[in-house]
């Protein structure tokens, strides 16, 4: 079932009218299942259908009813039952407020679940090009913010790819979980509904393409609690990457960069600057998103059937979490297609170390001879008492003890980072093939 407001965006999603088109579409719905099931009349569910709509019943007029009852579903179901006419006396049949509420909160959070997951896609296929394309990029790969042992881009972007795509199958996950009928009635049972109640809960998800809850009460704040931490976790995992993308940009590391516009000023005092635009609104935009994980827990403490501060706090929560992951979604989307690698850079600095870098290689053709332990201290000692100036080569080259097992071809072949980088091309095409693959299953 499509929603009664078109072309939603971040900004719109949840805005005063937006919501309270999103509970007179639940509320023609419910109308039209119960008609279907003789609970009232056809002739009502058609007029409240004709009738649940914004521009009908009046804007002004719902606005002022609220800030007099304080109660939003109490009013529009009112104004509603006016815009029916003799229809009106069916409106709202055996419902309370937070089964609209709830219901239509749910239905706009999936409308945005479908434009995050289609910028996801998108990001998805963008890594997967960049892995590809350089599977055999050779660079240096670093733990502690050291250069560790020579890898490829394509190798690095393939951890990129198999992070998202976790982050991907949680949100699908919390999803699958989130996109649920709570329409039980005050307090959950369908006390209203008699033996009806079931089936109306069933015909009422599947108009609404929702799953069905056993208990569909209004204390499952828990469900909206999960769907938030999986997008504080979907931040986390983009602004790694990020992170990582600022990092390469320093000028003295300078790996990639952002291909910015014409005209496009850094600073407004240091005429050289330009300072990246794209990534630290996304790295800001995630450290938000991610931060709003602690609230969502602490939502989830309703008390017995119902609790109005926990559906308040829920709803906080939720208009700010879900707008926000929407925008974070396409601004890692748009900066990934700003990205610029920077292959000539990214071999000098392989190359910055002299060589040390692949040195863990050269130990394994020494340990054969001496064992790993001793191949170890051996190139250890030989570079910790190298002379100042002395480069890794000659110091392993004048080492008596090193080339007393291996032979200045050998010492040379070993320095070599081009001819250690593991499984690096072959894991940066599988992601590859991985990210697409995801990508496709999403586009169904």
């Amino acid at each position: 079932m499509k929603l009664g407001t078109p072309n939603l965006t971040p900004d719109t999603l949840f805005a005063r009218e937006t919501l309270w088109q999103s509970w007179l579409d639940v509320e023609a719905a419910l109308a039209e299942v119960q008609a279907d099931m003789g609970m009232i009349p056809d002739w009502a569910a058609e007029g409240i259908r004709a009738a649940a709509r914004l521009d009908t019943i009046g804007i002004e007029a719902l606005q002022a009813d609220i800030r007099v009852t304080h109660a939003p579903i109490l009013s529009l179901t009112r104004l509603l039952g006016r815009a029916a006419g003799d229809a009106g006396a069916w409106v709202h049949w055996g419902a309370t407020t937070q089964n609209v509420i709830q219901t239509g909160r749910i239905l706009l959070v999936r409308e945005a679940d479908r434009a995050i997951r289609k910028a996801l896609r998108a990001v998805l296929e963008q890594l997967a090009d960049t892995a590809a394309a350089h599977a055999e990029t050779l660079m240096a790969g670093r733990t502690n913010r050291q250069h560790a042992l020579p890898i490829t881009y394509g190798f690095k972007v393939a951890g990129w790819i198999e992070e998202m795509t976790r982050a991907v199958d949680r949100l699908d996950h919390g999803g699958r979980r989130l996109f649920v009928l709570p329409f039980g009635g005050a307090v959950g049972a369908m006390h209203a509904y008699g033996a009806g109640g079931q089936e109306l809960n069933a015909r009422l998800a599947a108009r609404f393409g929702l799953g069905e809850l056993l208990v569909p009460g209004r204390a499952i704040n828990d469900l909206f609690a999960d769907y938030v931490l999986q997008l504080s976790l979907l931040a986390m995992t983009i602004e790694r990457i990020a992170s990582e993308l600022y990092l390469l940009m320093t000028e003295e590391i300078a790996e990639v960069s952002e291909t910015l516009d014409a005209g496009t000023v850094g600073s407004s005092t240091m005429p050289h600057k330009v300072n990246p635009k794209y990534v630290v609104r996304v790295l800001a935009e995630a450290a938000e998103l991610r931060g709003l994980a602690g609230s969502a827990l602490e939502t989830g403490a309703s008390s017995h059937e119902g609790d109005a501060v926990r559906n308040q706090l829920v709803n906080i929560v939720l208009d700010r979490a879900v707008p926000l992951a929407w925008r974070l979604a396409g601004s890692f989307d748009a900066l990934l297609r700003r990205i610029a690698v920077d292959t000539s850079r990214m071999e000098r600095n392989l190359h910055a170390s002299g060589g040390a870098i692949a040195t863990e290689r050269l130990m394994m053709m020494l340990a054969p001879r001496t064992g790993r332990a001793e191949a170890h201290d051996l190139i250890h000692h030989a570079l910790d008492h190298r002379a100042e100036g002395l480069s890794v080569l000659d110091a392993l080259l004048t080492d008596d003890a090193v080339r007393q097992h291996m032979t200045e071809a050998e010492i040379r072949d070993g320095l070599d980072p081009a001819g250690y980088c593991g499984d690096s091309a072959r894991i940066a095409r599988d992601a590859a093939a991985l990210a697409r693959a995801r990508a496709k299953e999403m586009a169904v």
